[in-house]
C-alpha cells in the first residue's frame, strides 16, 4: 500500500502501487446512473459553486449528469494541489463517504452542472442495496486515498526533529489513520518560531493546511483538529461495542455490522493493533506473497466501514458498569457509551526489556515496531533486534535488507520452540543477520542516543558490546487490561478469562460479566496468531446473536 519515511528534511512516501485514474476515477454506466437516481435528488449547480469544502464533514454524494466538478485541495499557503477534473458519468467522494470524518479534497462546479445529490442516509441505503455500485464507490474511495497519501503536500506539517519520541509518536498515529503527513526538520526551519511563553521551542509543531499551528497536540486534540475523531452517539444503545481495532476488534467489527448489528469500534491510537506494526505477515491465509500489518488493517477497517461500523479514535475505554439491563464504557474526553454487548479486543502492550540504563534510553533509540518508519532512521546502520517470536524474526528479515547488519538475540538455545520454521530458515540463509543465542541485552550505553549495548552470554557469563544507535524489543506483550480490573475476571498475568466456570454462559468467549465477550491476545490461553484473532473476532459475533435474541428481543435489528 504505502509506506511513510522520515528523513532528516520530510517524509517521503515509497510503496505506492502506481496510480491509474481508471480505477480512482471511474465512470458509472447509464443503467447504474439511473438506479442511483431513486437514492438521490436532482439538483442544477451554476459554475464555481462550491459543493463541499476540505475539513468538511458528512459530505454528500454527487454524480454529474452534465457539466463537470473539480475536485482540489490547499496547502498551507492556500494554493490548490492536484486539481481532479471530473465530467459526466463520474462522481465526488473517498473513505471519508463511509464515515463522519472530514474531507481531504473540495468541490466546486467547473461548469453549469446538472447533478445527482446524495446524502449520507441515501448513500448507506444504495450501500446495501446495490452491490456492483457499492463495489464500484469502494474501489474508487480506496484508490483516491492512497492517491492522497502519495502526495503528501496537501497534508499537514509535523515540524520536529524526526527523532524525537513525540514527534514519531504523532506520525505514526497520523500513518496508522491514513492521513498525509510531512515531516521538515525543526532546525532547517528555526521551529518556524513556534515557542513557549518561556520562548523554548515546542516540539513537535503540527501546522494544519488553513496554517492553524498546534502546539505538542495530543493525540485527541490532534484528531479532533482533523476530523479524525468521531463523536460516538450518546443517546442511543449499540447492539456491540467492540473495543479495540486490532485484528480480532475489526473482525468483529465487519461481521457484526455485516449482519445486521447497530456496532462502534473504540480505538485509543488507529487500526491494527500489534499486528498493524508488522512488516509483513506472510503465513496469513490468501496472501501467498504476503500483507503488511498496516495494510491488512487497512483493508479491514474499509471493508468494516463499508458495512456501517462506526470508529471511533483516539478515545481509550476507562470503564465499564452495568445501567439497568445495558453496559456503558466510559471513555477518555468524558463520554460514555452504552450498548447490549461488548467485545473485549484490547490486545496487549509491548514488554520492556530488564536491563541496566534502559529507562535513559526510551524513545531514543529503542523501538517497539519494524515499520517503514524506524527502518528509515536506522538505513545502513547495524541495529539489534531482541526476541524469538515470529515478531521479531519478521523485524529481522525485514531490517536486513534496509541496514548493515542485524543482530538477533535470544535467550534460548534455538528459535525452533518459538518462531516459524519459513522464518527460521531465512535468518539462517542471510549474510546479514547474526543470531546470538543464550545471550541477553545487561546494559546500554550512549552520550544522549543509543550508542551500544552490552550482550551477556547466559552460559558463560561473557560479555560483548555491539555499537547500535537502534535497538528493536520485541519480548512479548502484556494485556491491556487495567480499565478492566474488578469488572470480569482476570488470570495471574492479567488476561481476561472466558468461557467454562468464568463465562456468564457456557461459550468459548463469554466473560464473568453478563454480555461481555472476549477475543484475541487480550484473552487467556489464546493462541498469538493474526489468523487466530480474526477468527475469534468473526466466530464470537454467533455467541452475541444469540444472547441478543434471548436478552434484547425488542431490539431495533434494522438499525444499523
Amino acid at each position: 500500500m504505502r509506506d511513510i519515511f522520515l528523513g532528516n528534511k520530510e517524509a517521503k512516501v515509497t510503496n505506492i502501487p502506481r496510480f491509474q485514474p481508471e480505477l480512482a476515477f471511474p465512470k458509472l454506466n447509464e443503467g447504474m446512473i439511473d438506479r442511483i437516481r431513486r437514492f438521490g435528488e436532482i439538483e442544477y449547480r451554476t459554475k464555481g459553486e462550491r459543493l463541499f469544502s476540505q475539513g468538511e464533514r458528512d459530505t454528500d454524494l454527487f454524480v454529474v449528469l452534465s457539466g463537470s466538478i473539480e475536485l482540489f485541495a490547499t496547502d498551507q499557503g492556500g494554493e490548490r494541489l492536484y486539481p481532479v477534473h471530473m465530467e459526466q458519468g463520474q462522481f465526488t467522494g473517498e473513505l471519508d463517504l463511509l464515515s463522519s470524518r472530514s474531507a481531504l479534497l473540495s468541490a466546486e462546479c467547473g461548469s453549469d452542472s446538472l447533478l445527482i445529490r446524495v446524502n449520507r442516509e441515501g448513500l448507506r441505503m444504495l450501500m446495501r442495496s446495490e452491490a456492483d455500485i457499492a463495489n464500484l464507490i469502494m474501489q474508487a474511495s480506496m484508490w483516491r486515498r492512497l492517491q492522497f497519501l502519495g502526495k503528501t503536500d496537501g497534508g499537514v506539517l509535523v515540524i520536529g526533529p524526526s527523532r524525537h519520541a513525540d514527534v514519531m509518536q504523532i506520525c505514526r498515529f497520523l500513518t496508522q489513520n491514513s492521513y498525509p503527513h510531512r515531516v521538515v526538520a525543526s532546525e532547517s526551519i528555526e521551529s518556524l518560531q513556534y515557542r513557549d511563553k518561556g520562548e523554548h521551542p515546542v516540539v513537535p509543531t503540527v501546522i494544519l493546511a488553513d496554517r492553524q499551528p498546534l502546539k505538542a497536540p495530543s493525540l485527541l486534540t490532534l484528531a479532533e483538529a482533523l476530523g479524525l475523531a468521531e463523536e460516538p452517539r450518546q443517546d442511543i444503545v449499540y447492539d456491540l461495542v467492540v473495543v479495540g481495532a486490532g485484528p480480532s476488534g475489526l473482525a468483529a467489527a465487519v461481521y457484526g455490522a455485516s449482519e445486521g448489528l447497530r456496532t462502534l469500534v473504540v480505538e485509543g491510537i488507529g487500526p491494527g493493533g500489534q499486528a498493524g506494526t508488522s512488516s509483513r505477515i506472510e503465513n496469513y491465509l490468501g496472501f501467498p506473497t504476503g500483507i503488511s500489518g498496516e495494510e491488512l488493517a487497512y483493508r479491514a477497517q474499509v471493508q468494516a466501514q463499508k458495512f456501517g461500523a462506526k470508529l471511533t479514535i483516539a478515545r481509550d475505554a476507562i470503564g465499564v458498569r452495568k445501567r439497568n439491563n445495558d453496559l456503558c464504557i466510559t471513555l477518555t474526553g468524558g463520554f460514555e457509551v452504552c450498548a447490549h454487548s461488548i467485545v473485549i479486543a484490547t490486545g496487549a502492550s509491548y514488554r520492556k526489556l530488564d536491563a541496566e540504563n534502559y529507562a535513559a534510553f526510551e524513545n531514543r533509540g529503542i523501538h517497539y515496531a519494524a515499520t517503514a518508519m524506524e527502518a528509515n532512521l536506522c538505513r545502513g546502520t547495524a541495529v539489534a533486534v531482541i526476541g524469538g517470536g515470529n515478531s521479531a524474526g519478521q523485524a529481522a528479515v525485514f531490517l536486513a535488507g534496509i541496514t548493515k547488519h542485524v543482530h538477533l538475540i535470544v535467550r534460548r538455545d534455538s528459535l525452533r520452540d518459538t518462531m516459524s520454521e519459513y522464518l527460521i530458515s531465512r535468518i539462517r540463509a542471510s549474510d546479514s543477520i547474526t543470531l546470538h543465542t543464550c545471550s541477553e541485552v545487561t546494559r546500554l550505553d550512549g552520550t544522549h542516543d543509543l550508542e551500544d549495548i552490552t550482550l551477556t552470554n547466559k552460559n558463560t557469563q561473557e560479555t560483548r558490546r555491539i555499537l547500535t544507535r537502534n535497538l528493536f524489543v520485541m519480548i512479548g506483550a502484556d494485556p491491556n487490561t487495567a480499565w478492566l480490573r474488578d469488572c470480569v475476571d482476570l488470570d495471574r498475568k492479567g488476561f481476561v478469562l472466558t468461557g467454562g466456570e468464568h463465562g456468564f454462559e457456557p461459550t468459548r468467549y463469554a466473560t464473568s460479566m453478563k454480555g461481555v465477550y472476549a477475543v484475541g491476545d487480550v484473552r487467556s490461553d489464546s493462541v498469538k496468531r493474526v489468523a487466530s484473532a480474526v477468527g475469534e473476532g468473526s466466530v464470537v459475533i454467533s455467541d452475541i446473536h444469540r444472547f441478543l435474541a434471548a436478552e434484547v428481543p425488542e431490539r431495533d435489528a434494522t438499525a444499523n
